[in-house]
C-alpha cells in the first residue's frame, strides 16, 4: 500500500485529499462527517483506510472546505456536494484503473450522500444516518428505541429483581411506558429531502444502524424497518469503536466493494464478448 497525498479544487478553494493506493478496480471514497478531518477521531478513518488498502482497494479520504487542511467556507452537510463529487473526480483522476467506487458516510456525512444521490458514486455504505433538525436532537428517544431497551432490561434477570422488589421508581417507570406508547413521530423534513435523494440514486447501498445510537434510532423510526438494505448491529455505539464492532464496520465495508468488484468483472466480459 501506498499512502499519498494531494490537493484538488472545488469551487474555487483548494481540497486537500489522502489516498492509500493500490490496484483493485474498485475504490472506497470516505466522506467526513461533521467537522472532522479526514483522518476520523483517533485517528480512526486513516486506520480503516489502511485496512481497506490492505484488502486490495484503494481508497480516498478528504477534508471537505472549510475543515482541517482544506481550503474554503465550512457551510456544513447540507452544502457538501460540490466537495464531494470534487473529490471523486480528484480519485478518479489520481488513480485511473479505478472503474467503480464505493462512499461511505457516517452520521451527517450519510446525509449528505443522499441528499446528493450518491454524488456521482457506484454504491453506498450509510452509517447512522442523521435526521435531525433544530433541537429535535434533544427529544426523547422513538417510541421503538424505549420499547426495545425495556425489552432488553426485561431479558436480564437483574433488572426483573429490581422490578419485583421495589428498587424501580414506579413513577419513572410510567412515564417510560407512557412514551414508549406513544405513536411514532413524523419524518423530519431532513428526513424527506433524504429519503427523496436516495430513491434517485441508481446505484446499491446497505444502511449500517447502531443499537445504542440515539441518531441511528431516530432515523430507524422515520424509515421502513423492513428494508432488507439495513444492517442492525445491536450492542455497538455511533462509532462502532470497539474491536468487534469496528471489525463488523469493515466487513460490511468490504462486502459492498467486493460486489462492485464482481460487477466490473461482469462488465469487463460483457465489453469484451
Amino acid at each position: 500500500m501506498i499512502r499519498r497525498h494531494l490537493t484538488f479544487e472545488c469551487e474555487g478553494a483548494a481540497l486537500v485529499g489522502t489516498i492509500d493506493d493500490e490496484a483493485g478496480a474498485v475504490g472506497l471514497l470516505i466522506v467526513s462527517g461533521g467537522n472532522e478531518i479526514r483522518s476520523g477521531a483517533f485517528s480512526g478513518q486513516a486506520r480503516l483506510a489502511a485496512e481497506i488498502a490492505a484488502a486490495g482497494y484503494p481508497v480516498f479520504r478528504f477534508d471537505r472546505r472549510g475543515v482541517g487542511d482544506s481550503e474554503g467556507e465550512n457551510r456544513g452537510f447540507r452544502e457538501t456536494t460540490p466537495d464531494i463529487a470534487a473529490a471523486l473526480a480528484a480519485f478518479r483522476s489520481a488513480c485511473p484503473h479505478v472503474r467503480r467506487v464505493v462512499a461511505l458516510g457516517n452520521c451527517d456525512a450519510a446525509s449528505a450522500l443522499m441528499l446528493a444521490s450518491g454524488a456521482g458514486c457506484d454504491a453506498l455504505v450509510l452509517s447512522n444516518p442523521w435526521t435531525f433538525e433544530g433541537d429535535e436532537s434533544n427529544a426523547p428517544p422513538p417510541p421503538d428505541a424505549i420499547r426495545a431497551r425495556y425489552a432488553e432490561r426485561l431479558k436480564d434477570p437483574r433488572e426483573v429483581w429490581r422490578l419485583v422488589s421495589g428498587g424501580v421508581n414506579l413513577r419513572k417507570l410510567a412515564r417510560g411506558v407512557w412514551a414508549a406508547l406513544r405513536p411514532p413521530p413524523p419524518p423530519s423534513t431532513l428526513a424527506q429531502e433524504m429519503a427523496a435523494g436516495l430513491a434517485r440514486f441508481s446505484g446499491s447501498y446497505s444502511v449500517l444502524l447502531a443499537g445504542r445510537d440515539r441518531t441511528a434510532q431516530a432515523f430507524l423510526a422515520s424509515w421502513d424497518a423492513r428494508d432488507s438494505r439495513l444492517h442492525q448491529r445491536t450492542g455497538a455505539d455511533h462509532a462502532f469503536s470497539s474491536a468487534e464492532e469496528t471489525a463488523w464496520l469493515r466487513d460490511q465495508i468490504v462486502a459492498a466493494l467486493h460486489e462492485q468488484a464482481l460487477l466490473n468483472k461482469k462488465a469487463g466480459k460483457f465489453d469484451m464478448g
